[in-house]
């Protein structure tokens, strides 16, 4: 369903950001966050927790070529 998705991404951006300012203290915020609405809805749970990888996954590979972009410019 699009609206379930729609909503899982939404929140997921704002967890991400979230995550991102507070640092390692709140490293495991979208696993809370994530068990908590899975207890309402397992597809939302879902939604939401596929965002928060594919999220992840886009900046860790960001850092990775950004860092080694600088490396490969510095050679």
């Amino acid at each position: 369903m699009a609206l379930t998705e729609d909503l899982a991404e939404a929140l997921a951006r704002d967890v991400i950001a979230a995550q991102r300012e507070l640092g390692d203290k709140a490293d495991r915020l979208f696993m809370e966050v994530g068990n908590y609405i899975g207890t309402s809805s397992p597809s939302m749970q879902e939604a939401f927790m596929t965002a928060c990888r594919a999220y992840m996954a886009a900046d860790r590979g960001r850092d990775f070529f950004e860092t080694r972009l600088k490396a490969l410019k510095g050679a």
